[in-house]
């Protein structure tokens, strides 16, 4: 298990949360699970209704819809959508490689959102730039 400050310096480096001042990332890193993942695993599939995002830690994950298949790794955010909006998943992530992730859910995201609004500028930072280059990823 990784320590607080180990998961700062990782959050750092996700640009959902760049902006974000590091003791807001702290409290924030109490609130992940670690979880892992061997190569081939479905870490969310398209059409289900879950409430939790991932950040890629380690390893390389394929993001796959019918039209498009992208593939993230180390500092990408997957599923960040049902954090946001509760709907069925828009695409299926799977393990290209053995990857380690954090996983928050949405009850967790939407109390460091407002306890702490640095998060929520971070995040509208993202989507907007996502919403520019809409060939680059689908979302989830």
């Amino acid at each position: 298990m990784l320590l607080t400050v180990e998961r700062v310096a990782l959050l750092r480096r996700v640009e959902l949360f760049s902006r974000t001042p590091d003791r807001v990332l702290a409290a924030l890193a109490s609130s992940l699970d670690e979880v892992s993942f061997l190569e081939g695993d479905v870490l969310m599939r398209e059409g289900a209704f879950e409430d939790w995002l991932f950040v890629v830690v380690e390893g390389e994950v394929e993001v796959g819809r019918s039209d498009r298949r992208v593939t993230v790794g180390a500092g990408s955010v997957v599923g960040e959508l049902a954090v946001l909006d509760p709907q069925p998943r828009s695409a299926t992530v799977t393990a290209l490689s053995q990857v380690l992730a954090f996983r928050l859910r949405r009850e967790a995201f939407q109390d460091a959102v407002e306890s702490q609004p640095e998060i929520a500028m971070g995040v509208i930072t993202e989507l907007v730039k996502r919403l520019r280059e809409p060939h680059e990823r689908p979302s989830i």
